[in-house]
């Protein structure tokens, strides 16, 4: 029976990094989630000008930015290290914030949204990458499903606390902007003190070595010494692979689903249930990020424990479910009960949650590597985020086109669709595992109980 190894000092700075980590991305979420609830005044105010059309039309601006910042900082983490480019991002995202706040031009918040898409695109790649240094792929599936509530937990608090401040506190949508830099204000001095990227930075050993773990690698035919961290051919390499490609895909399949309700949740309760509380509208969605909180523990627990650390399959169960929920969005609406547009939120998310923290978050990493995590994450992302323009534009130009008629219903369909594909897409895959290298003296040590 193997000795069971754990370095106290290791374990704290580990669950340091999580915690750290975790709460930095959650704290972007309160300066991304701001024009969203902003909206519902921006609408209304006849000095701003906003119409169903132009919110789109900035909303795209945000999305294409953030897809093309996706690809560019996750090559960047793999190359410089995570530190650098979230703290960059946090405090950017912060001005940016103040700024839409302060401005009432329709164009500005258009060119300043495009900027807090690069802003807000620094978090996701680089501190996935973290991640993957200071936890091994047999425990990547657990660990990574909880920290992914970060960005659930963030989405669900964002919209309800901005709400709050703008619409009950101040009665000013202004204050869903200045309320949401604040907290990620905040959020950035911690991470600042206490996050470093892998373990040898504070003279400690990698995780594979600490786990007893054989180190993966992008291609079969490599060993592990012979992949250079953040080197273009190795980051070729991560585009070229082949599951790498699906779950861009995929992700490209999902994201415009999930961000439809972020950024237009507000809205479609808004229409859809027989109240004209604004505060109300605000905090209905926060039921689809509440699901969030769940589904990537559920799907991370399943995927190390009852498919032996295989991402794929618990993906595909899930996206079939979340294809038949999404068909049945009316039904669950019809009454305009506020109790009826929770009960669809909260389904839809927990069943879009789990393989959306799978594909962009766990699965990166493990078929990324440590090495190329950060290229894997923000290429799959990337393409996700050119998915997401379809799910902040459609809204509100379905509403424009089609005035008077049911346009959520007709988007529901179309995103049922789009993810009865992406399951589809993923059963070829529902075997595949990241290889591994040859093991060397330092890996043969004995593993440590997860």
């Amino acid at each position: 029976m193997a000795v069971v190894r754990t370095d106290p000092v290791y374990e704290r700075w580990r669950w340091r990094i999580f915690g750290v980590t975790w709460l930095a991305y959650a704290g972007f979420y309160f300066t991304r989630k701001g024009f969203s609830v902003a909206k519902l005044g921006m609408l209304e105010d006849p000095v701003v000008g906003l119409s169903t059309i132009m919110a789109s039309n900035i909303d795209i601006a945000f999305s294409v930015a953030y897809g093309a910042g996706q690809l560019l900082w996750g090559v960047s983490a793999d190359r410089f290290g995570p530190r650098r480019i979230v703290l960059a991002g946090m405090l950017a995202s912060t001005a940016i914030a103040v700024a839409m706040g302060l401005s009432t031009t329709v164009v500005l918040l258009g060119v300043f949204f495009f900027v807090q898409g690069l802003c807000e695109s620094t978090g996701w790649a680089p501190l996935t990458k973290n991640l993957g240094f200071w936890f091994s792929s047999k425990e990547r599936g657990r660990v990574i499903g909880v920290w992914s509530t970060s960005y659930a937990f963030g989405g669900m608090a964002a919209s309800p606390f901005a709400g709050w401040v703008a619409y009950s506190v101040f009665d000013d949508w202004r204050w869903a902007f200045f309320s949401g830099a604040g907290v990620l204000l905040l959020t950035a001095i911690p991470f600042y003190l206490l996050q470093r990227d892998r373990p040898r930075d504070v003279g400690l050993e990698e995780i594979e070595q600490y786990r007893g773990e054989r180190m993966a690698v992008v291609d079969a035919r490599d060993v592990p010494e012979e992949e250079q961290e953040g080197s273009w051919e190795l980051i070729g390499k991560v585009f070229r692979s082949p599951p790498v490609l699906v779950m861009a895909v995929v992700y490209f399949l999902l994201k415009p689903t999930r961000y439809a309700i972020l950024f237009w949740g507000p809205v479609i309760a808004s229409e859809r249930i027989a109240s004209d509380s604004f505060a109300l509208a605000a905090t209905l969605p926060a039921a689809f990020e509440a699901a969030g909180l769940v589904a990537p523990i559920v799907i991370g627990f399943v995927s190390d424990t009852l498919f032996q650390a295989r991402r794929f399959p618990a993906c595909v169960l899930s996206l079939l479910l979340l294809s038949v929920v999404l068909v049945l969005f009316g039904p669950l609406t019809s009454s305009g009960s506020s109790q009826g547009m929770l009960v669809a939120f909260f389904l839809i998310g927990f069943f879009l949650y789990g393989p959306d923290s799978m594909v962009s978050a766990t699965a990166a990493v493990d078929f990324g590597t440590n090495k190329g995590a950060g290229s894997a994450a923000g290429f799959i992302n990337g393409c996700g985020s050119f998915g997401q323009v379809l799910g902040v534009a459609l809204p509100g130009y379905l509403m424009a086109w089609f005035p008077g008629a049911d346009t959520t219903l007709m988007l529901f369909y179309g995103f049922s669709a789009a993810a009865l594909v992406a399951s589809l897409l993923l059963i070829p895959l529902w075997n595949q595992v990241p290889p591994t290298g040859r093991p060397t003296a330092l890996q043969a040590r004995p593993p440590v109980a997860p």
